[in-house]
C-alpha cells in the first residue's frame, strides 16, 4: 500500500513536470522557430489520438466503437471535442503565443474556481467560506500577475489576458463536460477519440502537411517531447496516479505544473518573471490547493473523474 502511494505520488508530480516542460517547449517553437500554432494542435492531437485509439484496439476495449453506436453519447463526444479538447489546448497555445509558457499555465489554473462556482449555481448553494477565500485569492493572484499591483496598467498584453482568461474557461468545460461520458466508457476511448476527431477538424483549418518554421534538431526535439512525453506518457501517469491515491491529491500534486513551467521559462528561455508575477502565482496555487481540500472533503469534483 505504501509502495503505490509513493508511486502514485511520483507519477502525479512526473506530469505536472512533463506539462511544465511541455509548455515551455511550445513557447520555444513559436517565438524561436516560428511553428504555426494551428499546425502543432493539429500534429499533437492527430498522433496523441491516433496511439490511443490504436492502444485502445490493441489491448480490444470493448468500448471503443460502442461510443458510436450511441447517438447521444456519439453528439456528447463530438461537443466535447470541439469545445473541449480542441478548444482547451488551442486558447492555451495562443496564450503562450501571445505571453510565456508560465503566465499561459497560472492563468489557465484560474479553471478550478470557475468549477466551484459552476457547481455552487448548479447545486443552488450559496459559496463556503473556503470557495469565498478561494475566490478572494484567484482574484489577487490574477490582479498581481496582469497589472503588478498598478491598476489601470497591464504587465501583459491583451490578447494574452483575453486568451489565457479563455483558457481557464475552456479547462472548466474541459473538466466538467465530459463526466457522464466518463463514467459509461474508459478514458483511454474517450481521450482518444476526442483528440483524433479534434485533429481531423483542426485539419481543415491548418492542414498537417502545411509546415512552416525553422526545423532543426532542436525543433524536431520539441515536437517529440510535447507530442510523446507532454501528452501520451504525462497522460498515462497522471491517470495511474489518479487510481493509485485518488484524483484529489493527485490534482494537489500536479499544482506542481505552473511552478515547473514558470521555472524552466526563466532558466531556458530567459522569460522575465518578476516578485509581482511569483507573487499572483503563490495566489493561484493557493486557490487551486484550497479548492483541491474542500474536494476531497465534499466530494464535489474538480475534473472528470
Amino acid at each position: 500500500m505504501e509502495n503505490n502511494k509513493l508511486k502514485g505520488c511520483l507519477l502525479a508530480f512526473l506530469a505536472a513536470l512533463l506539462w511544465g516542460v511541455s509548455g515551455a517547449c511550445c513557447q520555444f517553437l513559436f517565438v524561436h522557430r516560428a511553428v504555426n500554432i494551428e499546425w502543432l494542435l493539429t500534429m499533437r492531437l492527430l498522433v496523441s489520438g491516433l496511439i490511443l485509439v490504436l492502444y485502445a484496439r490493441i489491448i480490444r476495449r470493448p468500448d471503443l466503437l460502442r461510443i458510436w453506436k450511441n447517438k447521444r453519447d456519439a453528439i456528447q463526444l463530438l461537443l466535447f471535442t470541439i469545445f473541449g479538447m480542441v478548444a482547451v489546448q488551442y486558447t492555451y497555445f495562443a496564450t503562450i503565443k501571445y505571453s510565456n509558457a508560465a503566465t499561459a499555465t497560472v492563468l489557465q489554473y484560474l479553471g478550478p474556481v470557475l468549477i466551484a462556482i459552476y457547481y455552487t449555481i448548479k447545486l443552488r448553494r450559496l459559496p463556503t467560506l473556503i470557495e469565498l477565500i478561494a475566490i478572494v485569492f484567484a482574484l489577487t493572484g490574477t490582479f498581481l500577475l496582469v497589472t503588478h499591483g498598478q491598476i489601470g496598467y497591464l504587465s501583459v498584453s491583451k490578447p494574452a489576458l483575453i486568451w489565457g482568461l479563455l483558457a481557464a474557461v475552456t479547462l472548466a468545460v474541459h473538466s466538467i463536460q465530459p463526466i457522464t461520458l466518463l463514467k459509461r466508457y474508459s478514458t483511454t476511448v474517450v481521450i482518444g477519440w476526442s483528440m483524433l476527431i479534434g485533429g481531423l477538424f483542426s485539419s481543415f483549418i491548418h492542414a498537417p502537411w502545411a509546415v512552416e518554421g525553422r526545423w532543426d534538431t532542436y525543433t524536431y526535439l520539441c515536437m517529440a517531447f510535447i507530442i510523446l512525453l507532454g501528452s501520451l506518457v504525462a497522460f498515462y501517469a497522471y491517470l495511474t496516479a489518479v487510481k493509485l491515491i485518488g484524483a484529489g491529491t493527485s490534482s494537489l500534486l500536479a499544482c506542481a505544473e505552473p511552478l515547473s513551467a514558470a521555472l524552466i521559462a526563466v532558466v531556458w528561455l530567459n522569460v522575465s518573471f518578476g516578485r509581482f508575477d511569483w507573487i499572483g502565482t503563490t495566489f493561484i496555487l493557493l486557490t487551486v490547493l484550497l479548492l483541491t481540500f474542500r474536494e476531497r472533503r465534499d466530494r464535489v469534483p474538480l475534473s472528470g473523474e
